[in-house]
């Protein structure tokens, strides 16, 4: 055996901690929902099934955990809307289907935690963003290029409706409101076809709209 494949031996995470990781990150996804991002370590371990010490092996403090919650959120938003774009046909369908499918990834709750808890500009949380905006708005321009998508909204229109819709804030009795989003949502989008019943104020609000305000 040579040398790098001894290396890449000892160096692989073994199945267990992987395991323990995506609990961990589960567990304070679920919590931060119910909660709110200051809800005690000690609980998010003890829900996840790990010792306290397991918590602090993968994550040093809890700035990083927040941050792998919110991106392992957002790289399963963008792979919505993968599959979304992956789809023949009704183009204006298949961003109905990513904008139900996000909105299920309660984006909204994790919503303060982006603002305030750790540095925005963090490569792993810009890539992720980038990432998403790219592919919405690809989804958007297919849209609107089939004559479904009205021309007056951009990216920050939708990601801002699907945050505001989906749930309210964390730990304000966000569980109770699941019964409402889907509906909200598609009234929403109704109101996103073309042609435009009204002319909107303002002009198409992108993501870096969202960012400076």
């Amino acid at each position: 055996m040579t040398v790098t494949a001894v290396q890449k031996k000892v160096t692989r995470p073994r199945a267990d901690a992987l395991r323990n990781r995506e609990r961990i990150v589960t567990a304070a996804l679920e919590m931060f929902v119910e909660f709110g991002p200051d809800v005690p370590l000690d609980e998010i371990a003890r829900r996840a099934g790990v010792g306290n010490a397991t918590v602090y092996r993968n994550f040093p403090d809890r700035d990083a955990l927040v941050r792998e919650v919110v991106c392992s959120v957002m790289d399963r938003t963008s792979e919505a809307a993968e599959i979304a774009l992956a789809e023949s046909g009704d183009a204006f369908g298949a961003l109905e289907r990513f904008v139900h499918t996000s909105a299920d990834e309660r984006i909204s709750a994790l919503c303060p935690m982006v603002q305030s808890t750790f540095d925005q500009h963090h490569p792993d949380l810009e890539a992720s963003r980038e990432r998403i905006e790219e592919l919405v708005g690809r989804l958007m321009d297919r849209a609107k290029a089939a004559g479904q998508l009205r021309d007056d909204v951009g990216v920050g229109d939708v990601m801002v409706a699907v945050a505001q819709l989906s749930r309210p804030p964390a730990g304000t009795g966000c569980l109770s409101a699941d019964r409402f989003v889907h509906r909200h949502l598609q009234l929403f989008l109704d109101g996103l076809r073309a042609p435009a019943r009204s002319t909107l104020p303002g002009t198409a609000v992108t993501m870096e709209d969202l960012r400076q305000s």
